[in-house]
């Protein structure tokens, strides 16, 4: 099936497959960046699978994310989290959106950098905030004040984003429009030394 994108920008698309390659692309950032709901479109229009990470450890624990950090707390789920992420990048081409912790994770980080090229969604704090809180389902965020430690994840976790492969601005428009974004910016590394 075709994607939105592809029948809008089919030169760009085609760019961006050369580029990538047989390598999977992984999206990485915060919570709220818009990571599954980009990488969904990626996928799409690249005519690769889709890979929600955070699902796919809720397939194999059989629990949700909450309950896991609630049960075994945050360092066990890390640790599941670069298992699971390990795997997943064993084959490819595939778009995989990673939870906003995992890229943080040092060994995590050299899975996720040998397995695909990595496009950190970055976006502001406004953005991101409009985005989370609507939802109660954020163990980091189950805090006095949730944006002042949306904030301080940011602070803490930006300068390690931005040891990804690519960066495009998650910015407040339609999905598409991020999703073509991060197509250009695939296209145009393709020149460049990864």
């Amino acid at each position: 099936m075709n994607g939105l994108l592809e029948t809008a920008h089919p030169d760009l698309v085609q760019r961006a497959r050369i580029a990538l390659g047989g390598r999977n692309l992984v999206l990485v950032g915060l919570m709220g960046a818009g990571k599954s709901a980009i990488g969904r479109l990626l996928a799409q229009s690249l005519s690769v699978p889709f890979i929600d990470s955070d699902h796919e450890i809720e397939r194999v624990s059989r629990m949700s994310i909450t309950d896991l950090f609630a049960a075994y707390g945050e360092d066990e789920f890390r640790a599941l989290e670069g298992r699971v992420l390990k795997r997943l990048l064993k084959t490819g081409p595939r778009v995989v959106s990673t939870g906003g912790g995992a890229f943080i994770n040092e060994r995590t980080r050299r899975h996720i950098k040998r397995g695909g090229l990595t496009v950190w969604l970055k976006a502001d704090i406004d953005v991101l905030w409009e985005r989370v809180n609507k939802r109660d389902t954020r163990p980091l965020l189950k805090t006095e004040n949730p944006r002042q430690t949306l904030e301080n994840l940011m602070n803490t976790r930006y300068p390690i984003y931005a040891e990804a492969d690519l960066t495009v601005q998650s910015r407040d428009v339609r999905k598409e429009i991020i999703a073509e974004a991060v197509l250009a910016a695939i296209a145009a590394s393709a020149g460049k030394q990864m």
